[in-house]
Formats: C-alpha cells, structure tokens, sequence
C-alpha cells in the first residue's frame, strides 16, 4: 500500500496541524499573559507554545521523508478553536493535552503499529509522554491562577525575580521587587510535579 493511502499518513498530517494550530494558542494565551503584568507566567506558556511547535516539526519530517512530493492533504478532522480569558484558556488548554495523551496519539501509535510503522508509532507515544506534562502544568497554572495563589505557597519557598535575580524565602512573593522594583509578574514560577506522572 502506498504511503499516502494509510491511516499513519492521515495521521500525522492531522498532528501537524493539530501541533501547529496548539502552538499559536498557547502563544495567544502567552500574550494575553503578557498583556496583563504576568511575564513569567507567559514566559511558561511560551515554552509549551515551541515545545508544540516542535512536535509539528517531527510530525511534517515524517511526512516529508518518505520520498513522495506532499503537495496538499486534504483532511477531514476536528481541531479546537476555542478561547477565553486566561484561567479559562489554561483550563481549555491543560483539556486538549489530556485528549491528546489519553485518546488521540495513543489511537494515532496504534494505527502505526498495525501499519508497520514502529519509528512513527514510537514519535506519537513520545509525544503523548510529553503531552502528559504539559496538561500538568496547564492544570497547575489554571488552579493558581484562578486562585490568585501564582505567588503564593502554604509553606515558605524560595521566589526569585527573574530580572535581577534577587531572591527571598517566605509564603507569598512581593509585590514589587526590593532591588530592581520590577513588578510581582516578574517573580519566577515554582510548578511541582508529580515524578511519577512524567
């Protein structure tokens, strides 16, 4: 059977765009952070923005490389074109990671499988490994910021300003930065994880 004519094929030019299309809202949900004071809180988000982008860029190598001219896919698939303010789109977003690790790409790495194809196969369930992670801190943004806790922490950590490095251990961060006097959105995140999730 010919590349073109699989499911795998179908697949990944669906991730791609489903990557693709996840990268630019995380970058709009990053601006809107931006927008409102929060820098590292879009500094966070931009990150999972390039690490989508990146699984984009797999998925089109595997297309790409398997010597035929890809000149238009026509697919026929649901992508996620909703918004909101920013803890809404934190929770829209931590959503659309959990189906994709739990319903998509496991569907997409059997489909491979059964197609003989074990290196695509391996590239979804990889992706949805980090996919995991990612819902996990979306989830973990959405709750603190719709608990106005993003600087705040029941026992005393360290918080440390991201513009000069000044750094104080207590339960809440400050308002404004003691030597720099940037802003409280400045302060770094502190995200926990549970290590057995990753």
């Amino acid at each position: 059977m010919q590349f073109d004519q699989t499911k795998t094929y179908q697949n990944l030019a669906r991730s791609f765009a489903g990557e693709s299309q996840a990268g630019m809202r995380y970058q709009l949900i990053a601006q809107a952070a931006t927008a409102q004071g929060y820098f590292t809180l879009a500094d966070t988000i931009k990150v999972l923005a390039k690490n989508e982008t990146e699984h984009a860029r797999r998925f089109f190598e595997e297309l790409n490389k398997r010597g035929e001219y890809l000149e238009n896919i026509d697919l026929n698939a649901g992508y996620p074109f909703h918004s909101g303010d920013i803890a809404e789109s934190l929770k829209l977003a931590a959503d659309d990671e959990r189906k994709e690790h739990q319903v998509i790409y496991p569907a997409f790495q059997k489909d491979a499988e059964e197609e003989g194809f074990k290196d695509i196969a391996n590239l979804f369930k990889l992706v949805a490994q980090v996919e995991v992670r990612h819902e996990m801190v979306f989830h973990y943004l959405h709750e603190a910021f719709k608990k106005g806790v993003l600087y705040s922490n029941e026992t005393p950590i360290l918080y440390v300003c991201s513009e000069c490095g000044y750094m104080h251990t207590s339960t809440k961060a400050w308002n404004v930065c003691p030597l720099c006097q940037s802003s409280q959105g400045y302060v770094e995140l502190h995200i926990p994880f549970e290590k057995e999730k990753i």
